[in-house]
């Protein structure tokens, strides 16, 4: 087993070069074959070099990897950024993906941090199959007397680790660094952030901590300094995602957490565990379409609405159906699958909690697509002391309820191309922000960013379809955030 060193580390686009077709000729899998019996060199140089890559520029390094390199979109631009510099740097789409999940632990506080948690999708296309990570900020066991704010169970950093672990290929601490540097110089406050930080600001800033990291005067392209959670990041590189549950860092967390009115134990985080899953699947045509699986019950509603849409509802009836099956199941639990077939009339969850979502895909065929929240705009809106982060809020009976973590993806398991990744957020709308996309792209032939334009308000979608499948078919892909929102979405080469 790998040592735990080992194991760490507005609806814009940008286009690079795409994968030329000749580059898939029998000559290009000669020079690869004759690559992988060279000596004196890893098998992953051997293949990035086959594949384009210089020997002047080392694997881990921007630029390794050259021609076409996939994509990734985000809801803040940073995020979908350090996702491009993780794929060209010969990292998977797990590897992009954990390191912009981190990047958005920075940069968009307000819907995703250290102290929440999320779901993913990942499309393995060695193995032609989709699977689920399942890491949502959950209510723990027991809460800690004299909490007045209680937080959810931190398990991002657990299920990031859970994510690299299962698909990735670069040692994880660089996925963990690019995060630890934006903390620690400085990230542009995005357009989202900005937003997120004009409708709670006043009771936000209420706590001095949050006040000293976000400031009185917060505004879009401001400067972002974050040094406690610098240090955090650090330590989680350095000493592993276990310190963060079962450590020094861990009984850090723990005590730090009763100023901040949380009430956590260290034996809550010790126990709290992501977990994989296979994912709800549904056909359409020769497609394999995956959503999360409860918990991550957005998933759920995505797959309601998804099936009413393709059978000629209106959006409205297709979100009446999609929280009219999640009300159902969070109310009486029972088989998922059994509610697809059989949904209930109506229903209704009551209002959400924000959330925020990404999608990367590799020049391989692998991709990801992620769901995650603080279950809470801000979370409980207090900042750690001298770890510099915002835990999430406790899903309760009439107080805060768990966020409809929605994301799909979508391959065809004959041919083993991946075909269309989407996720969603916008509190009820964020199912709806999976759905419409993946019916208009997929069945429709809607162009991405269009697809994404329809999604009603609030919801904010991002997506990456490659219809005639990745890979050898990069000149088909699309990649877009929704045009309303403040994401971004880079797709292409070096």
């Amino acid at each position: 087993m790998a040592s735990a060193a080992q194991n760490q580390a507005k609806g814009r686009h940008i286009t690079g070069r795409p994968l030329r077709a000749a580059a898939r000729r029998p000559v290009r899998h000669a020079v690869l074959l004759a690559a992988l019996l060279l000596p004196g060199c890893s098998t992953l140089d051997r293949v990035g070099n086959a594949l384009g890559g210089g020997s002047s520029i080392p694997p881990g390094q921007v630029g390794y990897v050259s021609g076409f390199l996939g994509g990734a979109v985000a809801d803040d631009p940073r995020a979908a950024l350090v996702a491009r510099d993780l794929l060209s740097a010969g990292g998977s789409a797990a590897d992009a993906a954990a390191a912009a999940g981190f990047a958005l632990s920075v940069t968009l506080p307000s819907r995703a941090g250290l102290g929440g948690g999320g779901a993913c999708l990942a499309y393995d296309q060695r193995r032609g199959a989709t699977e689920a990570v399942l890491f949502p900020a959950a209510a723990p066991a027991a809460t800690a007397p004299g909490a007045d704010r209680p937080a959810a169970v931190p398990l991002m950093a657990r299920g990031l680790f859970a994510l690299h672990a299962r698909f990735g290929r670069r040692p994880f601490e660089e996925t963990i660094a690019p995060a630890e540097q934006l903390a620690r110089f400085g990230a542009q406050i995005s357009r989202t952030l900005a937003a997120d930080l004009a409708t709670v600001g006043a009771p936000l800033l209420a706590d001095p901590r949050a006040r000293a990291v976000f400031g009185t005067e917060a505004t879009e392209g401001g400067r972002l300094l974050q040094p406690d959670l610098a240090v955090t990041l650090s330590q989680i590189r350095t000493l592993g995602v276990g310190d963060f549950h079962q450590g020094a860092l861990a009984r850090r967390v723990a005590e730090a957490s009763v100023p901040a009115g949380g009430g956590l134990t260290v034996a809550a985080l010790r126990d709290a565990v992501p977990r994989t899953a296979q994912p709800l699947t549904l056909r359409a045509g020769f497609d394999t379409v995956a959503f999360l699986p409860p918990p991550a019950d957005g998933g759920l509603a995505a797959a309601a609405a998804f099936e009413a849409l393709r059978g000629g509802a209106d959006p409205a009836q297709a979100q009446g159906r999609a929280l009219a099956t999640v009300a159902a199941f969070r109310r009486g639990g029972g088989d998922p699958a059994a509610l697809l077939a059989s949904p209930p009339a109506s229903g209704t969850v009551g209002p959400m909690g924000a959330s925020t979502a990404l999608v990367v895909a590799d020049r391989s065929g692998n991709a990801v697509s992620c769901a995650f929240s603080l279950n809470n705009l801000f979370g409980t809106g207090r900042v750690l002391p001298g770890l510099g982060f915002l835990l999430a809020a406790a899903p309760r009976p009439g107080g805060v309820a768990a966020p409809l973590l929605s994301a799909v993806m979508v391959s065809n398991p004959n041919t083993r191309d991946f075909r269309y990744a989407g996720a969603g957020s916008g509190q009820d709308d964020a199912p709806m922000a999976v759905a419409i996309p993946a019916v208009q792209h997929l069945l429709r032939n809607v162009p991405v960013g269009s697809a994404l334009a329809a999604v009603p308000e609030p919801g904010r979608g991002v997506a990456f379809g490659c219809p005639a499948g990745l890979p050898g078919n990069a000149a088909s892909c699309q990649a877009a955030a929704d045009p309303r929102g403040g994401g971004l979405a880079v797709m292409g080469g070096n």
